[in-house]
Formats: structure tokens, sequence, C-alpha cells
């Protein structure tokens, strides 16, 4: 899954001795968003639930990809649900973007698919908005800390 990280080191290998770091720096250039992507991914499929599945429709682009849950408790027990992630160039600075391709009624989702929590808001009222030091984990630990909710409160 991390072909993106073996892809750099055998770049890396072909070009041989570097002559300058100016040069090497022109030619490849890798991004701090992608660089932060190699370790989120892995971690983030690490720690997955079973009921959770993440596809990559292109595996050398860590950037795009979908996350298909299933729940198999509450009210949506039975439902497979789709949600589209893509991480913008300016990852971690802000938020990446979420949306549900599944149509669903949900009161954090909008007709569109839009997701509105404000943990994906580059600035939110209540102080729990997106932050650098935030990582694609914790949206994922957002979402478990809604079911709870939901299944304490919303009987």
């Amino acid at each position: 899954m991390l072909m993106l990280a073996s892809k750099l080191k055998r770049e890396d290998g072909l070009k041989g001795p570097r002559t300058s770091a100016a040069a090497s720096d022109s030619t490849r250039r890798v991004s701090v968003r992608d660089k932060l992507l190699v370790k989120e991914v892995a971690e983030l499929k690490a720690n997955l639930p079973c009921t959770c599945k993440v596809h990559f429709p292109d595996p050398n682009k860590l950037h795009c990809f979908q996350l298909t849950v299933s729940p198999d408790e509450g009210y949506y027990q039975g439902g497979k649900f789709q949600f589209e992630t893509e991480v913008p160039d300016v990852y971690n600075m802000v938020p990446p973007k979420v949306k549900c391709l599944t149509k669903i009624w949900h009161p954090n989702i909008t007709e569109t698919g839009e997701i509105c929590l404000s943990l994906l808001r580059e600035h939110s009222i209540d102080g729990t908005g997106w932050a650098p030091t935030r990582t694609l984990k914790d949206v994922e630990d957002f979402r478990n800390r809604e079911e709870d909710y939901i299944k304490r409160y919303a009987r």
C-alpha cells in the first residue's frame, strides 16, 4: 500500500550519487503532505475497526481514497456507506475534504454529501476545529466519539 515511499526510494537509488543538492531538489520535490500521508495512512490502516475498509483507486495517490463503513450495530446496522477523502496540497495546515458518497439521512451530512463537523473546519467557534497537530486518525476517532454519544443519548 505504501507504494509512494518505495517508489521514492527506488528513484533515489536510480539517480546514483547526488551531484548537488540544488539539482536533486529541482528534479524531485516531495511535498510535506505526501511525507505525512505515508506515515498516517499506515497508521490509519493498522487501527481501523473491522467494520471499515480503505480503498485507494490509484495506489500512487495517497491523497485520494475512499472509506467504506459497514456498521454492525445501531440505527445504520447492515448499511454500507462510502466516504471519499481528498487531502489538499497544504495539508496539514488545512483539514482533509470528506464527502459521503452514499445517500443517507444524518444530521451531520447534507443532501449533497458534505460532512458538517467542526473537526473538518479550519476555524471553529467551539475551538475543536482543525489544527496542524491533528492527523487522519483524529477524524476516525471523532467518528467513534460521535457514535458513543448517539448510543448514549439518542434513544
